[in-house]
């Protein structure tokens, strides 16, 4: 995608009414600038912020379960997609979780069981595997799947072992109940080769992204996919075993891919989740600011690294700018933030 074309694409985004509420909402609680969100910190209302964010979030998943419900009888498939880090998952289980309140029966499908093997997986110069394009993905299997499933036959369901890189041998035997609903999620899950020849009609689709409304010193917002990249950080350093410098020197990766398959399919949902919480950056400095400081000094001192070193180095002015938060045991276990820092009641 060209420069062109993808100040074209963030020129609708931010004219979306999803992002217009964020903002209002954001600066009736003063949380809408980083100097804000400091004096939630220091003078109290940090953990109202906290409570509301929450409230919004879970809010906007409740009237996409109550949209669902009311076209029960229609439809057999949902969708759930999002770039990475958007949260889709916590987003996915608690919408099943509000579809099943509702008294909709329901299964679920996670699309990250349909890795190719990692010896057929490309890598580029550094050794660096792109898991972010719809190549990655064994999307006639996923195709082939969903049909049988919605057809009311039986599927013969691949899972991927992480820790090898490898499918398993044994595959899972899937099949709806009938009336069931079957609701998948993932990163290209709105791709065209996922759901080739189902119809449309049959189909809800239910789009996440951290939409943060969020103002520096300079009066700049925080991009969308600097959020996202500070949770991938996070979660990459705290339970994966990969560093920032890792992380960040993938994401070239995760952008070009974005910008090409995910973002523009924005527009095909018939729900769009904001999954920015505006208490989040003061966790992330907790877990991140000195590994990415020392990430910032090792891509400034490697030739060809430039696009990471200004990724990291922005990341960082904004953890130095905010004032981090001491105790996180006040995040509750069914926040999405958990998904990334750990302590979710949702993940093992």
């Amino acid at each position: 995608m060209t420069d062109t074309a993808c100040a074209l694409q963030w020129k609708e985004l931010y004219e979306l009414e999803v992002v217009k509420k964020a903002r209002a909402w954001n600066r009736m609680r003063d949380a809408d600038t980083i100097a804000g969100l400091n004096r939630r910190l220091i003078y109290g209302g940090y953990t109202g912020l906290i409570r509301d964010a929450d409230r919004a979030y879970e809010d906007t998943i409740g009237r996409a379960a109550d949209a669902i419900a009311a076209q029960r009888e229609a439809l057999q498939i949902v969708i759930v997609a999002g770039p990475s880090s958007s949260g889709k998952t916590t987003t996915t289980i608690k919408l099943c979780e509000g579809l099943r309140r509702r008294g909709v029966s329901l299964q679920m499908l996670s699309l990250d069981n349909y890795f190719w093997d990692l010896a057929n997986q490309p890598r580029d110069a550094l050794g660096d595997y792109n898991f972010e394009t719809p190549e990655a993905l064994d999307c006639a299997t996923i195709n082939g799947n969903l049909t049988a499933l919605i057809g009311g036959k039986k599927a013969s369901v691949p899972v991927y072992n992480f820790k090898t890189g490898r499918r398993e041998k044994k595959r899972l035997a899937m099949q709806l109940e009938e009336r069931q609903l079957l609701v998948i999620e993932g990163l290209h899950a709105f791709h065209r080769g996922v759901s080739e020849g189902i119809p449309r009609a049959v189909q809800f689709r239910v789009y996440i992204e951290a939409i943060c409304q969020l103002c520096d010193r300079t009066g700049s917002y925080i991009p969308w996919t600097d959020i996202r990249l500070l949770r991938r950080m996070v979660r990459d350093s705290l339970h994966r075993n990969y560093t920032p410098v890792k992380t960040v020197g993938h994401w070239h990766y995760v952008r070009a891919a974005e910008k090409k398959y995910i973002v523009p399919f924005i527009k095909d949902a018939e729900v769009v989740v904001n999954g920015y919480l505006a208490y989040e950056l003061p966790v992330h400095k907790r877990y991140l600011h000195a590994s990415l400081r020392e990430a910032v000094e090792t891509f400034s001192r490697e030739a060809g690294r430039e696009d990471a070193f200004r990724r990291a180095a922005r990341c960082l002015r904004y953890l130095d700018e905010v004032r981090v938060l001491g105790d996180d045991s006040i995040i509750p276990p069914t926040s999405l933030l958990r998904e990334f820092i750990g302590g979710s009641a949702y993940h093992g």
